[in-house]
C-alpha cells in the first residue's frame, strides 16, 4: 500500500506543481498544454474501446471536457475555479484509495472491485478537507457560497460524486477491454485517462454550474 500511495501522492504533487506553473503563464501556453493532454487522452481512449460508437461519443465528450477546462480557467483570472476543481478530483482519488485500503468493507460495485463504500466516503471527506484548507489559507469564496454552508458542502459532494462516477466509467471500459491501466505514463496511476478520469467529468459539470449561478 505505502509504495503505491507514495507514487500517487508524488504524482499528485507533480501534477499540481505543473498545473500551478502553467496557470500562471499566458492563456496560450495553457491552451497548448490542454491540447497536448487532450491528444494523449484521446489516443488512450481510442486504444481502449473497440466500438466506433463509443469512440466517437468519447471523443466528443473529451472535446467538451477540455473546452470546459479552458473556459473555467479564463473565466476567473485568479484561477480559483480551476484550483477548486483539481482539489476536488485529487481529494476524491486520494480519499477513495486511502480509506478503501484502511477500512476496506463492502465493495461498491463489480465494475471496479477495488472500490468500496468506505472509499467513497473517504473521497467526500478528503475533497472537503482539501477545499476547506485551500479556501481558508487563501481566504477565498467560491461562487459566493459561505464556507461550511449546506450549499457549499453540497457542491463539494456533488463534484466528488461526479469525479467518482468518471472513475467508474473508465474502469468499466478497462474491464471490458481486460486492461488494468489505460497507459503507463504516470507512476502509480497508469495512463493520463487513469489519472484524469474524474477531472474529465467534473470540468464540464462544474462549468455548467458556474454558468447557471454566475
Amino acid at each position: 500500500m505505502s509504495s503505491v500511495l507514495n507514487k500517487r501522492i508524488f504524482s499528485s504533487i507533480i501534477l499540481i506543481s505543473l498545473i500551478v506553473t502553467i496557470l500562471n503563464l499566458n492563456n496560450i501556453f495553457f491552451l497548448i498544454f490542454l491540447i497536448i493532454v487532450f491528444s494523449i487522452c484521446s489516443y488512450e481512449w481510442l486504444k481502449l474501446v473497440n466500438e466506433n460508437y463509443f469512440k466517437i461519443c468519447g471523443l466528443l465528450f473529451l472535446i467538451f471536457s477540455f473546452y470546459a477546462a479552458y473556459k473555467i480557467k479564463v473565466l476567473n483570472e485568479n484561477n480559483i475555479f480551476f484550483y477548486f476543481t483539481i482539489l476536488v478530483t485529487i481529494g476524491s482519488d486520494l480519499g477513495g484509495y486511502i480509506f478503501g485500503k484502511i477500512f476496506k468493507g463492502p465493495k461498491l460495485t463489480h465494475i471496479s472491485p477495488n472500490k468500496t463504500y468506505s472509499g467513497a466516503i473517504g473521497s467526500f471527506i478528503i475533497s472537503f478537507l482539501l477545499v476547506i484548507l485551500y479556501s481558508e489559507f487563501f481566504d477565498i469564496i467560491i461562487l459566493n457560497l459561505e464556507k461550511f454552508s449546506y450549499k457549499f458542502i453540497l457542491l463539494i459532494i456533488i463534484l466528488s460524486f461526479t469525479s467518482q462516477f468518471g472513475d467508474l466509467v473508465i474502469s468499466y471500459f478497462k474491464r471490458i477491454a481486460g486492461l488494468k491501466d489505460t497507459g503507463n505514463l504516470i507512476p502509480g496511476h497508469g495512463g493520463f485517462l487513469d489519472r484524469l478520469d474524474g477531472a474529465i467529468f467534473v470540468f464540464p459539470f462544474f462549468y455548467i454550474i458556474i454558468k447557471i449561478f454566475s
